[in-house]
């Protein structure tokens, strides 16, 4: 995780997300009843870009997985175990439980109950880290720095368990005033991760910024293992473009990794759209 040369797909759509990947997907919502079975149309569909070709540790050096893909099997297996010795693709879980009402420009993670619990199961399951996502809507200082200091506080929960936190204050693309939020997220995260100590690492996922190597500082910090970008509504073409221009950032996109596979396609297209899809994202990726 810490040198491999990839991506790392995102797969960790959760119940307020499920919907809209679906539909994405080319499954609307009457063509399911109930969370049962719209668990089960997401996880087939997991499942069949898991089990694609072109998913191979080659490229795609990490998957992050909802709780209830964890607890799943693909191709005969746990996720996580597949995942690894199928694929040879790093398992990550996703464990936020939403966000909260947005308060000062932000939008924090909602409390995490049995987060313990889950991290314990996440470590029988084989997972290497986990991922959490908050929301930053404006360029408001307090706002921005109660945001990633949540995250690094329940990140050191996540460290103690002896798992890899993804820490992921993303960082609304529409915003009128991006560049100055991420002038203070940069700021706010480098704060965090000074005060760290020196055998700990964690992970960031980030906005792709308005300015090229605008997170340099954080690539290059010792208590960084890996800074990951995600596509945040970009369309594919162009967070490839803007990713290629930041040096040291890998992706980790998830609309973007799934755009323009459809349920509906047989295998032989599904192959080639998933397959030219991890090459695009992989070039973008290594391009720095």
């Amino acid at each position: 995780m810490r040198k491999g040369a990839g991506f790392i797909a995102a797969l960790d759509q959760s119940g307020g997300s499920t919907p809209k990947a679906l539909r994405l997907y080319g499954i609307e919502e009457d063509a399911y009843d109930g969370d049962a079975q719209m668990y089960d149309l997401i996880h087939d569909m997991r499942s069949r870009i898991a089990k694609a070709e072109a998913f191979t540790g080659d490229k795609v050096i990490g998957a992050i997985l909802f709780e209830k893909t964890m607890d799943r099997e693909i191709g005969g297996k746990p996720a996580g175990e597949y995942l690894w010795t199928e694929k040879h693709v790093v398992p990550f879980l996703k464990v936020d439980k939403g966000l909260e009402e947005e308060s000062r420009g932000v939008r924090l993670m909602k409390p995490i109950d049995g987060l313990d619990a889950t991290l314990e199961r996440a470590v029988k399951a084989g997972m290497f880290g986990t991922k959490m996502r908050s929301v930053i809507d404006a360029a408001s200082r307090s706002g921005i720095a109660a945001n990633v200091a949540q995250q690094f506080e329940i990140g050191k929960t996540i460290l103690s368990h002896g798992l890899v936190p993804i820490i992921e204050p993303e960082v609304t693309i529409s915003i009128s005033d991006k560049a100055e939020a991420e002038d203070l997220l940069l700021e706010a995260i480098k704060v965090e991760l000074d005060a760290l100590p020196d055998d700990q690492e964690v992970m960031l996922k980030l906005t792709l910024p308005e300015t090229p190597n605008h997170y340099k500082p954080l690539v290059d910090h010792p208590r960084v293992m890996r800074v990951v970008a995600l596509s945040g509504g970009y369309s594919r073409d162009e967070a490839n473009a803007r990713l290629a221009k930041n040096a040291g950032v890998i992706a980790s996109f998830s609309r973007a990794l799934t755009e323009g596979l459809s349920a509906q396609q047989g295998d032989e297209a599904f192959e080639k759209t998933i397959g030219s899809t991890i090459d695009s994202i992989y070039k973008a990726s290594v391009a720095g």
